[in-house]
């Protein structure tokens, strides 16, 4: 039988350790000084070294060579296993007895948060009056579920996760000797995904070097269940640019090949959390979907959740674009100098226009110097046809694009939404129809609709009032009466029912 790549490669010597020098170095002190604790705690992530440094600490304290093969007296035990009070205290027990041929006895013991509350209790007895011939060397990674009074006993060692460099370095050396050959990406793959352990980084390697003869990263991905990184991407774009169709094909087309929401979840994650990384506008959208993507994995349904949670992104615009084509987005973006030289071409060219054709009634309720006008002026047929034609569809649209622009410096998600309106200008009246009522129950929100009023009178050099509805035709939208118009402005929105 063979054997496994991360025990052929353990660390013998406390110089053979990679990464735990703050460690290593204060133990070698120790020992040359003949400093030898009575018990010894090393706390610290998985795969880092924690059982071969007590091994090699075992070994160095009792002046024996380091051999894989065990020794009478370095016990062993496994606390998951024996976490009774039972067990302890046969232990208790045990430790009276002297060495059968070395200087001391050595117990380690690994995962000892396992301990039962009463198997802790009878540890500590031993832990405060040890016998001299006696050291306990305890490993966890999970030094908070440990008793203080038992940590205050111990002489604590806090091991780091692995360096990144450290452990490619690591993989690439057992790759040379090995003779395995394997491209440097997915080397940096394997480090990634081990997490900083060198043990589960290793056994990647050796599980990977059955795969082919020549391994790429794509055979990586494949073992760990990776979607490839270009169909994230793809995802991460689609929701991007609001593209809710490509969502749900990209989505569809991952679950087809096998690969599991939690897994695409946690991809995107990654992605996310590098865009974030990048600096934005909209740093806390990216936040907010990076925390709703954390809840997919315990989810009753994976699929479904991810999927709403990625659609709701695309509809509301709760993410920016890629950082690769971030450059092209804020060239469109900050393509007008300042809002002030925008402001000024509607102003010159229709200002004169609207003066001339809004009905004197409405001028009078919005310019409170003038004097009030005679019943005949309250008419509004005759100039009705020139406001008509005084502003175009055209015109409005433009307007409204502009304005959509200035929203989108400001309020990404708030301009995700509002794209979504067709604008109706009739009578000092903006109607902004929305396919969707979610949309228009955003937009409709009165700060959003005060955001649009203020923006909007800039722009078209006069005061409008603001109202969103819904249509499911926006070609065939009407301009709303004014009974609507009020009852829109007190409850924030209103819909004509006909009968």
């Amino acid at each position: 039988m063979g054997q496994a790549l991360y025990r052929k490669y353990r660390s013998k010597s406390l110089d053979e350790v990679l990464g735990q020098e703050h460690v290593t170095t204060t133990l070698k002190n120790a020992l040359t000084n003949g400093r030898i604790s009575h018990a010894y705690l090393l706390t610290g992530p998985r795969g880092v070294g924690k059982t071969s440094i007590a091994r090699i600490l075992a070994h160095e304290i009792n002046g024996l060579p380091y051999t894989d093969e065990t020794h009478l007296d370095i016990i062993e035990i496994d606390a998951a296993s024996n976490r009774r009070i039972d067990e302890i205290r046969d232990l208790r027990d045990r430790v009276s007895t002297a060495p059968a041929s070395a200087k001391y006895k050595v117990y380690i013991i690994d995962e000892v948060h396992m301990l039962t509350r009463e198997a802790f209790n009878a540890l500590l007895k031993t832990l405060e009056e040890p016998p001299a011939h006696v050291v306990f060397i305890l490993a966890t990674t999970e030094a908070h579920k440990l008793p203080e009074t038992i940590i205050s006993r111990t002489q604590r060692f806090t091991f780091r996760p692995a360096a990144p460099d450290k452990v490619i370095a690591l993989l690439k050396q057992i790759a040379k000797t090995e003779k395995i050959t394997i491209d440097d990406d997915a080397l940096t793959l394997i480090a990634e995904h081990g997490d900083g352990s060198f043990r589960d980084s290793v056994s990647l390697l050796d599980q990977a070097s059955s795969t082919a003869e020549h391994v790429t990263r794509a055979d990586i991905e494949r073992i760990l269940g990776l979607a490839p990184a270009e169909q994230v991407t793809a995802l991460r774009t689609a929701v991007a640019n609001h593209q809710t169709e490509a969502i749900v094909t990209v989505l569809t087309q991952l679950y087809s090949d096998g690969y599991e929401p939690a897994a695409i979840a946690t991809q995107l994650s990654a992605v996310l959390r590098h865009a974030v990384l990048q600096g934005g506008t909209d740093a806390t959208d990216l936040l907010n979907l990076l925390q709703q993507l954390l809840e997919v994995p315990g989810a009753r349904s994976p699929r479904q959740l991810l999927e709403l949670i990625l659609l709701r992104a695309g509809l509301t615009g709760a993410a920016t674009p890629l950082p690769a084509v971030a450059p092209t987005i804020q060239a469109t973006t900050f393509s007008p100098a300042a809002p002030e030289p925008k402001a000024t071409p509607p102003k010159a060219k229709t200002e004169p226009k609207i003066e001339s054709s809004r009905p004197p009634a409405e001028v009078a309720a919005t310019t409170p110097t003038d004097s009030l006008t005679t019943p005949a002026a309250s008419e509004p047929v005759p100039v009705a046809a020139p406001a008509a034609s005084a502003i175009t569809t055209a015109d409005i649209t433009e307007l409204w694009q502009q304005a959509l622009e200035e929203i989108k410096k400001q309020y990404n998600t708030l301009y995700g939404i509002a794209r979504m309106a067709k604008p109706v200008l009739t009578d000092g009246t903006l109607t902004l129809a929305f396919k969707f009522p979610f949309h228009q129950k955003r937009v409709n929100e009165p700060k959003n609709r005060q955001i649009f009023a203020e923006l909007m009178e800039r722009l078209y050099g006069s005061p409008l009032e603001i109202l969103c509805v819904v249509a499911e035709e926006s070609d065939s939208i009407t301009a709303p009466t004014p009974d609507v118009a009020a009852i829109s402005n007190i409850f924030g929105g209103a819909e004509l029912l006909e009968s």
